[in-house]
């Protein structure tokens, strides 16, 4: 019975565009992950993003978050890119060109939900929530329970033979379910990521938030640090390079979900048109998209730091 429901759900999250769907039980995290954020946080790893601090208590246990919950559908989203911006041009990493991957998600999985309500047997008890980057929910962890991958020294979760371009979401279900098996790391000695992390941010005994340029240029509402002003070269948007590095990503495909592809608009850009760029511009480019997450300021901030690379270049 648990099997054959479990296979179900994950054949309809293929069905429903999901590269891979597995499905962890719900149980606090084990002891050596909760060390591992507690020392995170308490170390300021986080930098000033005060809220990855908030609800700690229902980060290392779901059934905390949803009472009854005893299973976690995992599934990722290839969003490796089909399109690439001009390489002489302004950059955005690969996550933001298309459509804001929180709806895209989010959707699919209610649809997973309701299909699951058609084909349970009880389907007036089934109760679900849907998650996806939207709740203190360790999305990378439950998605090693659920053997979709492991998280790499990137600190992205790679699917074998796929890479690492896949954005997380998690359907809680009050239902038990077979379990898959948690997969094992196969980063073995390697350390491109690391070696390619242009401010150091990667290290082999964890990840620094505030010397990240994705922090740098997405999340901090200040002035770049002196550091992300040198490394950000010509990115204006997030920071691709420790995923360009992973040798894992060889073996990623281009996403064919239509909404992830970016609007032609965008792609026209050039560096003029982004140093001119209008709040009014601004509003119909990245209308639905996750760019919106920096502002208008900090992204004017951004292009103005990288037009002053591109003064500074003999």
């Amino acid at each position: 019975m648990h099997s054959e429901l479990s296979n179900k759900i994950k054949a309809e999250a293929r069905r429903l565009g999901f590269f891979a769907c597995g499905i962890a039980r719900a149980e606090a995290v084990s002891e050596a992950a909760a060390t591992r954020v507690r020392h995170w946080l308490d170390s300021g790893g986080n930098a000033d993003m005060a809220y990855m601090a908030n609800h700690t208590d229902l980060r290392l246990d779901p059934r905390l978050l949803m009472p009854g919950v005893k299973s976690i559908v995992c599934v990722a989203l290839n969003y490796a890119p089909a399109q690439q911006m001009p390489a002489e041009e302004y950059q955005l990493a690969a996550y933001a060109l298309g459509q804001d991957y929180h709806d895209i998600v989010k959707q699919k999985l209610h649809l997973l939900a309701a299909t699951l309500s058609i084909i349970h047997p009880s389907p007036s008890t089934l109760h679900y929530r849907a998650f996806c980057d939207s709740a203190p929910v360790l999305e990378r962890y439950w998605a090693e329970q659920a053997g979709l991958g492991w998280t790499g020294r990137n600190h992205q979760l790679i699917i074998p033979g796929a890479g690492s371009m896949f954005f997380l979401g998690e359907l809680f279900l009050n239902i038990e379910l077979s379990y898959d098996r948690p997969m094992t790391a196969r980063c073995g000695m390697c350390r491109a990521c690391i070696d390619a992390c242009p401010t150091g941010a990667l290290q082999a005994d964890g990840f620094r938030a505030e010397h990240c340029l994705s922090y740098q240029l997405i999340e901090n509402r200040g002035e770049l640090s002196a550091e992300a002003k040198q490394k950000m070269g010509n990115t204006i948007y997030g920071c691709d390079r420790c995923q360009q590095a992973c040798p894992w990503n060889r073996f990623a495909q281009p996403t064919d979900e239509p909404r992830l592809q970016p609007h032609p608009e965008l792609m026209a850009m050039r560096k003029s048109d982004w140093q001119q760029l209008s709040i009014e511009d601004y509003r119909r480019l990245f209308k639905g998209s996750a760019v919106k997450r920096a502002k208008y300021e900090g992204l004017m901030r951004n292009i103005l730091s990288a037009s002053q690379n591109d003064d500074a270049t003999p």
